[in-house]
């Protein structure tokens, strides 16, 4: 199958024009006219993640965060990014990403955090510039409103997370209306307060966020790869129909280690 046209059913999901204007979607190495037998699923394309195609045989790694955010003035080996390129360009490796292409639309990385939480009759947090029905974020009810310690309980076993940060007051508060966003998304903190949510989810929270929050809104936070990496079911799914072969990186992984001591 050409890769053009694994490139087309994802665009049929997250078309490029939902991305927000800072990011950079799309093709990152490789030429979209070659031919594709199977392809490597990823949250990131780290070294490892590229060795890992090659011991598969893989001619494509389709990636949630571009490797690619900012221009390379040379590929000469001294950056990580430049590296990867190299090492995927040796080895004939195409690479393709969807990322706020994919966090932006139904179907795509909020909607699937919902739906693994337990959020119903959602509807997008913040709305695209652009108007359609793209946006970043959403805001829904809980299946069942439950303390904030029950719905603590739910995040860690869902998401299986390695840690949860968060501020409230008291754990017995009842939770029902939640609102959520993949990756780092607090800046929209105020709009989730604004829209009536009783907890928000997100990744990468700072101090002041925390401080800013605190009996306002119950904030959870994760970690930020935990928060996207269903990406890669996702494009499953998307790829499915066409019967290319694909493989769920075992090697993409969080780069925050937690101390347990």
């Amino acid at each position: 199958m050409l890769l053009r046209e694994i490139i087309n059913s994802i665009e049929s999901v997250a078309p490029r024009s939902a991305q927000e204007k800072w990011d950079n979607s799309g093709m990152q190495v490789g030429d979209t006219g070659r031919d594709i037998q199977s392809v490597l699923l990823t949250t990131d394309v780290t070294s490892e993640v590229v060795g890992e195609a090659i011991e598969h045989g893989c001619q494509l790694i389709i990636s949630h965060h571009p490797l690619l955010f900012h221009p390379l003035k040379q590929v000469c080996g001294q950056t990580p990014q430049a590296r990867i390129v190299e090492q995927a360009i040796k080895h004939d490796i195409a690479i393709y990403s969807a990322h706020t292409s994919l966090d932006s639309v139904s179907g795509g990385i909020n909607t699937r955090l919902a739906d693994i939480l337990g959020i119903k009759d959602y509807r997008i947090l913040v709305p695209s510039s652009e108007g359609g029905d793209t946006g970043l974020g959403v805001i829904g009810r809980l299946d069942e409103p439950m303390p904030f310690d029950s719905l603590l309980k739910r995040v860690r076993e869902r998401l299986n997370t390695t840690y949860i940060r968060y501020t409230i007051h008291n754990a017995q508060f009842t939770i029902e209306k939640v609102a959520l966003c993949g990756g780092s998304g607090a800046e929209f903190i105020e709009e989730a307060i604004r829209q009536g949510a009783d907890a928000y989810l997100t990744a990468d929270c700072k101090y002041h966020d925390f401080q800013a929050a605190e009996g306002r809104i119950a904030l959870i936070d994760i970690d930020h790869w935990i928060s996207e990496r269903h990406a890669r079911d996702i494009f499953r799914d998307i790829l499915a129909p066409l019967g290319v072969t694909c493989f769920i990186s075992q090697k993409d992984k969080t780069p925050i280690l937690i101390a347990n001591i």
